[in-house]
């Protein structure tokens, strides 16, 4: 098993925990002043982490890098709103009924890597993909 594997798997138990803890931190709570509160909080960390690997210096780099600058602040924007959104979906919603619905998101991310990437599936991956848009579906139906 490769170890993007291990750091994917990763990624999505700390989701699942935002999950969590976003739930039940967010009664009687603004879910867009929650949303900058955490955005703020994971600044400090991410900045600490790279304080602790002695990386600090390379964010230089990354701001004189027009082009990656420029996709690097899309990015964050993108995942700004996408956790605004998110936050005031579990919010109304049940998490049970949210995150999967989030997790849209592989299948987009597929499709645009597809387009714009030229990234390729294989059948059986093609298959995941539709298996996932289905269980997504009969999630939030159910």
């Amino acid at each position: 098993m490769g170890s993007w594997l291990w750091f994917a798997l990763l990624s999505a138990a700390m989701a699942a925990l935002v999950s969590l803890f976003g739930k039940l931190g967010m009664k009687n709570v603004d879910p867009d002043t929650a949303t900058a509160v955490r955005a703020v909080i994971m600044a400090v960390f991410l900045l600490g982490v790279l304080a602790i690997q002695g990386k600090l210096t390379q964010v230089g780099e990354v701001l004189a890098n027009r082009k990656a600058l420029l996709y690097i602040v899309l990015s964050g924007v993108a995942g700004a709103l996408s956790w605004l959104f998110y936050f005031i979906a579990i919010q109304k919603g049940e998490v049970s009924k949210v995150a999967p619905v989030d997790k849209l998101s592989v299948v987009l991310a597929v499709g645009l890597a597809f387009l714009f990437l030229g990234e390729r599936l294989s059948l059986v991956a093609s298959l995941g993909v539709l298996l996932i848009t289905v269980g997504v579906i009969m999630t939030a139906l159910g």
